[in-house]
């Protein structure tokens, strides 16, 4: 396993296993089924409504707790210092730990500020070791950064071979913050496993197109957490560790590169609206 070093000297695995969409009542047997594999950093959320099962999967699993790497968000519905504040402990509770490893604010609506005061204090107090943003692009990213005391240890945002975030990247560098991506496979979305250039590749090294699809992040500098609920997969995509993409290869992919998200963009209204609504 590789790791990267947060801005606050926390290490952290470079690979992960994420839980976006896993149902509530899959969610402990996944999480099981991935540590058993070798993760050993594990991604929910307080949208997610599945940290339960992730708590119950840490109980269960039978390693100290200090050998994972646990992430959870907090959602907008819980913006604002008490709001924040409150939800923290629930997610201590739901996720039966004494304290999360990184605490990230899922998206940049409502009173985020309020929600960093609330992660800072919990940070300062020990319940948590690291915090960070998610789906900060850089104008809100660069704002919290020069108006909070601890900077962000990670913004974890949008990150795939089709959205490669070199202008967000280059911006968090300069702050000390690692990226992470999310969607690291875009969903399956642009025909993604069957893109000519990405299987070339990858046929050259025998490995899939996912493996190879990772590979090309986790050189890149960027944490992964990919997600599958099918312990074939999960070993699939824990075994990339094991080869190495050439500069020539590397820079074949990045020629992949749109710069255009195939999600959702904060930028227009209709989003940003949609938002709101489930915020509430």
């Amino acid at each position: 396993m590789n790791y990267v070093t947060l801005n606050n000297g926390v290490k952290m695995p470079q690979l992960g296993y994420g839980v976006y969409q896993t149902p509530p009542e899959d969610t402990e047997r996944c999480v099981l089924d991935a540590i058993s594999v070798g993760y050993r950093s594990i991604d929910t959320a307080q949208a997610y409504y599945n940290e339960e099962g992730v708590g119950a999967a840490i109980q269960k699993c039978g390693l100290p707790r200090e050998e994972l790497f646990l992430t959870t968000k907090v959602w907008i519905s819980n913006a604002g210092y008490e709001k924040a504040k409150s939800s923290i402990e629930s997610s201590l509770k739901k996720l039966n730990t004494d304290y999360i490893d990184l605490l990230l604010i899922h998206q940049p609506f409502g009173d985020y500020y309020g929600t960093y005061r609330a992660m800072e204090e919990a940070y300062q107090a020990g319940r948590v070791r690291a915090i960070g943003v998610s789906n900060f692009y850089p104008d809100r990213f660069i704002d919290i950064a020069n108006f909070c005391e601890v900077v962000p240890a990670v913004n974890q945002v949008e990150t795939h071979l089709f959205q490669q975030q070199r202008t967000a990247k280059a911006v968090m560098q300069r702050y000390g913050t690692q990226i992470e991506s999310w969607g690291p496979f875009a969903e399956g979305r642009n025909d993604y496993f069957r893109n000519p250039v990405l299987c070339a590749v990858a046929a050259g090294y025998g490995k899939t197109p996912a493996q190879t699809a990772l590979r090309f992040l986790l050189q890149s500098g960027v944490v992964v957490i990919p997600k599958s609920t099918h312990r074939e997969r999960m070993v699939e995509n824990f075994n990339v560790f094991d080869f190495t993409l050439s500069p020539e290869d590397m820079a074949r992919l990045e020629g992949l590169d749109t710069a255009q998200s195939l999600f959702f963009s904060h930028y227009d209204p209709q989003t940003v609206e949609w938002f709101m609504t489930v915020a509430k």
